[in-house]
């Protein structure tokens, strides 16, 4: 299973926001390149950058501060946020992101999910970011009534091969994820599943391995100390069988 660390951007700074709550913002760094920097020279060779504003208003305010952290990590890095046309998808791929994630424009514009992922394959991910069990949108901000399992069927009929899910319930409470939830999802669709919200222990890591997830998104136990980037990566990979002579 892949560990991707977060980093979640608001005025150019790393923040964590406490269950999608803009008025429960934690500042954690004024260098979210450095982080970046950091995250590789503890073994990760992979990146989820999330443009808060950019979820919440639409646009890209914070572009320069992710080719940074892309550059400056040699990290495969995955963004999202406020990506909501082909001419924002271009711009990233041509600053050579490795994976656009659509979260709003998913759900509210079919034709356009479609396009992009026709375009780019696998290079373009949907995120499917849940409350009360329906998937949110606008920055968490707005419910749709499109269940979890209703958006993921529609996604994997369109060719999606990556999905990011988060449960908001889970996000930032570090009280462990959504098991229940991904095991379900890994048990009912072929794409690859990315478990977000709530990854806050060496066991969620562990557990979620076992049931053979595609990824694991680590943002708030990272920055309080809870988790160990380099023993999560540790972690989360398959274990090894060796042959006993006979």
């Amino acid at each position: 299973m892949k560990i991707f660390p977060a980093i979640d951007l608001y005025e150019g700074k790393a923040v964590r926001l406490f269950k999608g709550r803009y008025d429960e913002m934690t500042v954690y760094s004024d260098d979210p390149a450095e982080i970046g920097r950091d995250f590789a020279g503890k073994g990760a060779g992979f990146i989820h950058i999330v443009d808060l504003e950019g979820a919440r208003d639409g646009g890209t305010p914070n572009f320069e501060t992710v080719c940074r952290i892309k550059e400056q990590s040699g990290c495969f890095c995955e963004i999202g946020g406020g990506i909501r046309s082909m001419e924002v998808i271009d711009s990233y791929m041509a600053a050579d992101l490795d994976r656009v994630i659509l979260g709003t424009a998913a759900v509210t514009d079919e034709a356009f999910a479609k396009e992009a992922v026709e375009k780019y394959g696998e290079k373009i991910a949907i995120g499917a970011d849940l409350k009360d069990g329906y998937v949110a949108i606008k920055g968490w901000r707005e419910k749709s009534p499109l269940t979890a399992m209703s958006f993921c069927e529609k996604m994997e009929g369109m060719g999606v091969r990556t999905m990011i899910v988060t449960d908001i319930s889970k996000d930032g409470a570090m009280k462990g994820t959504n098991h229940q939830l991904y095991e379900q999802l890994s048990d009912t669709f072929k794409m690859q599943i990315v478990a977000s919200g709530g990854v806050s222990t060496i066991d969620d890591v562990r557990r979620l391995a076992a049931r053979g997830l595609y990824g694991a998104i680590i943002g708030k136990a990272y920055y309080t100390g809870a988790i160990d980037l380099a023993e999560a990566i540790e972690a989360a990979r398959p274990a090894e069988t060796t042959e006993v002579a006979k």
